[in-house]
């Protein structure tokens, strides 16, 4: 056996990536480098909801504001962590955009965390309640976003000219988002899906003591919780709407695709109560977004005249936008209550 190309150790060289060493047993079994990223993020995500769900939260306990920090720190820095590992086995490129995509992803479940927060106090939701039910509706919701993203990737591989189609809506989305009003109420009375449910499902105003559906006079009804979880997993995906076509603007790697939004919204429960009595001190967020969703929509655009930016510029205009959003709404909810 001829050990042209091979390195000393268990490492060896491959042709397609110069100077690049890799583990060898995964390659011995015939593994791509996209395919041990996968399986890398398979394994780490089931072992993360476990230690979240085992160690960091107990079933019925309200989340304090420190186990919340405590988890939202656990998040970040694990996808973070999926960044570095992206860069040693993918390259810099794919690992950069991951890391765009994310930080755009996690900006935009902010705005989730307010409708959450309206749907929560809405059906009169206790805080005992509160972990349990925002788990199975993010869970829903990752499996929902699978399935959109997955349409989506095989609907731009059908008809690449769709990703301009993208590019022009996310502009007009990013402008409509830069002029609205924060102040602008959400009715969950008139939430399309509710007014579905309520149509087609015997529901019940009792919570059943937690549970999600009970049985009164022989008949089975369901609770609010059943309600919320089934609202909490459709209005991510109306967010989606826009985050979605987004990130095909960051990257068009199904690796960066898929990890990015899965890694924001397995984020958004932690987040939620970090976050759930502080949201209005972020008033400016949605403009920094808004900037984010036009630049992403016109670097989308560009490509028809062959105009490509690098991916560092892609993230440090992401970086800029949305800290220059969360400092100014910080400084202005600092400065509103002064006056007061």
């Amino acid at each position: 056996m001829s050990l042209s190309g091979w390195c000393t150790g268990d490492y060896r060289r491959v042709k397609t990536r110069p100077c690049r060493l890799v583990p060898l047993i995964p390659y011995l079994y015939g593994m791509s480098p996209s395919t041990v990223s996968y399986l890398t993020f398979g394994i780490v995500l089931i072992l993360a909801v476990i230690f979240d769900l085992g160690l960091l939260s107990k079933k019925g306990a309200t989340v304090t504001i420190r186990r919340a920090l405590f988890q939202t720190a656990f998040w970040v820095l694990l996808a973070l962590a999926f960044f570095v590992f992206l860069w040693y086995e993918n390259g810099h490129k794919i690992a950069l955009e991951y890391l765009s995509a994310y930080l755009m992803e996690w900006s935009l479940s902010i705005d989730n965390i307010f409708v959450f927060i309206l749907i929560f106090t809405f059906f009169g939701v206790k805080p005992a309640y509160y972990a349990r039910v925002l788990l199975i509706g993010i869970l829903m919701a990752i499996f929902l976003r699978i399935v959109f993203i997955t349409a989506g990737i095989a609907a731009v591989t059908w008809l690449h000219e769709l990703l301009y189609v993208f590019g022009a809506f996310l502009i007009y989305t990013g402008v409509m988002m830069f002029r609205a009003k924060g102040e602008e109420a959400i009715n969950v009375e008139d939430n399309k899906v509710y007014r579905l449910l309520k149509r087609i499902l015997p529901l019940t105003s009792n919570d059943g003591g937690g549970k999600m559906s009970v049985v009164i006079d022989g008949k089975k009804r369901f609770t609010p919780l059943f309600v919320v979880v089934v609202l909490l997993a459709t209005t991510d995906v109306v967010f989606a709407v826009d985050s979605i076509p987004a990130v095909f603007g960051i990257s068009r790697e199904k690796i960066v695709i898929y990890t990015s939004n899965i890694f924001a919204v397995l984020g958004l429960r932690s987040l939620f109560f970090l976050l759930r009595g502080a949201v209005n001190r972020f008033a400016y967020l949605q403009q920094g977004i808004a900037v984010v969703l036009v630049f992403v929509g016109l670097k989308m655009l560009a490509e028809i005249v062959n105009f490509y930016l690098p991916v560092y510029v892609s993230l440090l205009v992401i970086l800029l936008c949305i800290s220059v959003a969360i400092v100014y709404s910080i400084y202005s909810s600092k400065k509103n209550n002064k006056v007061s």
